[in-house]
């Protein structure tokens, strides 16, 4: 199939292009073979054509379906046919395929990850989440407290919820039309399972993920129940460092911070801005005085154990992300997280914190309805998928 921008006379003579489009590259896939999509663009001086391979396109359509109409729009052509045989999850071949030190990571938007590592990381997140990845929403929330998921469900009691019991990260989808609606996964504690399920959730191309957690507070003048917006991070978990160089800095999603401060003091919240500490030792507080003079020396606001995992791989995937925190305790102030005092903080904050993010959400779709920008997460020399070169 080729889809010449040159015959559409009409946005719904583009809309059904696209939808058969993305009927074929279902079909193609469906018959064992690995659909290829080569668009060539003659507005680029440089970079006129790109191309790529698909796994599963069921799971991503809505995503498909909007950058294929984009590419349209702007004049491009798009080629699609077979590619290749599919290659079994039990193929030994198939680890060829996803080692990601093989791939240009400045070079691909749309075609970002190989078919064999969207088609991995799909099983892997039906497995961790007991859902159907085609479940998943464009707005990816991450936290690590059943209550934040007691609040979800009983908000959304329709919502989809996992397949099976006792799976590992179980997650909750608000399904609206073309995607448009929420996921929550509970994450469970600790980088590694950050870093663990934004790996495979990165694949299904979401246009946000945010943190949604608890932090130590840091400073003086907070108080227990003040919330912290990440303005930068402090990667002391380690999980990525081998992957991606510690001295690269990373930074939330501009739009998404500013949208998450509107929704505080809509709410009239205290909250402050700065850097998050994120740690892989929960029991820092037993070896403090390292810690702690890293924590002076980067003037952090709050410790936690996930915030920076979840944003680096968002740089690296070319996700928008942010992280909302509660504060939660002040372990250098005499106010370490005990029993009895955090299940009652707990109970007050859940339906709060939970709500702040749903409103920024929100306010991104009435803004953004088609995507929040990303070029503070793209290479200088990647070709976009949107209206420039």
């Amino acid at each position: 199939m080729i889809l010449r921008h040159s015959e559409f006379t009409s946005d719904e003579a583009i809309a059904k292009a696209t939808e058969k489009a993305c009927d074929l590259m279902e079909e193609i896939y469906s018959n064992g073979m690995y659909p290829k999509m080569i668009v060539h663009r003659a507005y680029s001086d440089h970079n006129p054509t790109i191309k790529g391979e698909m796994a599963q396109p069921r799971a991503f359509r809505w995503y498909l379906r909007r950058e294929i109409k984009r590419l349209l729009d702007k004049n491009a052509d798009i080629e699609i046919k077979a590619s290749r045989p599919v290659i079994p999850l039990n193929d030994p071949k198939l680890m060829d395929h996803t080692d990601e030190e093989e791939w240009d990571f400045t070079k691909k938007k749309m075609f970002l990850f190989s078919p064999e590592r969207v088609d991995i990381s799909l099983d892997r997140l039906s497995h961790y989440t007991g859902t159907d990845p085609a479940d998943f929403q464009r707005y990816i929330l991450f936290t690590n407290y059943d209550m934040h998921v007691e609040v979800f469900k009983e908000k959304y009691p329709d919502c989809v919820k996992p397949a099976r019991e006792g799976v590992q990260m179980p997650a909750y989808h608000l399904k609206l039309e073309n995607n448009s609606g929420i996921t929550l996964i509970n994450i469970g504690v600790g980088p590694s399972n950050a870093k663990t399920i934004t790996d495979h959730v990165a694949v299904l191309r979401p246009d946000a993920m945010i943190m949604v957690g608890h932090c130590g507070g840091l400073r003086n003048h907070q108080e227990i129940g003040d919330f912290v917006l990440a303005s930068s991070y402090f990667r002391d978990d380690k999980v990525l460092d081998e992957l991606f160089p510690i001295g690269n800095p990373v930074i939330p999603n501009y739009l998404l911070n500013l949208y998450l401060k509107e929704a505080l003091s809509s709410h009239d919240l205290e909250h402050r801005i700065g850097t998050v500490f994120t740690t892989a030792n929960r029991n820092w507080e037993f070896s403090a005085k390292q810690t702690v003079q890293k924590i002076h020396q980067s003037r952090s606001l709050a410790v936690d154990m996930e915030s920076s995992t979840v944003a680096t791989n968002g740089f690296r995937y070319r996700i928008p992300h942010a992280t909302l925190l509660c504060v939660s305790d002040k372990p250098l102030h005499g106010k370490p997280k005990l029993s009895q005092a955090a299940q009652s903080f707990y109970q007050n904050s859940k339906e709060l914190h939970l709500q702040i993010v749903i409103d920024t959400i929100k306010l991104v779709k009435a803004n953004y309805p088609n995507g929040l920008p990303n070029s503070s997460i793209r290479a200088f020399n990647e070709p976009l998928m949107e209206n420039n070169d």
